[in-house]
């Protein structure tokens, strides 16, 4: 089991199931909503119980960004599929997570460079994303 939540704690949820390594998302959606890139983690749908209520943005056609209305948190990365991103920021720890790899590296902002040797795509990589964790 896995806990997490806001700053305010106004949001907690609680994930029963395994998490996807984590994926760092260089997209120029998630650089505007973070201040910086984001590093998210997965989990089956059915596996998170969330407690509070997160107000939800829809930053696309096909997904919308959850946080907390109170103290800003972001929490969440909803788009298609069985599986719901979470913000590797807002887990409790010990999570026993590494980042595996980056995505949307073309987007990433001028400022920073990758010096890691972990899989870095252009664009996004269905392998890496937001598919359910074994």
């Amino acid at each position: 089991m896995t806990t997490g939540g806001c700053l305010c704690g106004a949001i907690t949820f609680t994930v029963n199931g395994p998490l996807r390594p984590v994926i760092a998302c260089h997209c120029t959606q998630c650089r505007k909503t973070s201040g910086h890139f984001v590093a998210a983690t997965s989990a089956a749908r059915d596996d998170i119980t969330i407690e509070g209520e997160p107000v939800w943005y829809q930053s696309s056609d096909t997904a919308r960004r959850g946080f907390c209305g109170i103290c800003g948190s972001q929490l969440f990365w909803d788009g298609p599929g069985k599986a719901l991103s979470i913000f590797a920021g807002v887990l409790n720890p010990p999570t026993g997570l590494s980042i595996a790899g980056h995505i949307y590296c073309a987007d990433k902002g001028d400022y920073y460079e990758i010096e890691d040797s972990l899989p870095s795509v252009p664009g996004h990589d269905p392998a890496l994303t937001t598919q359910v964790p074994d």
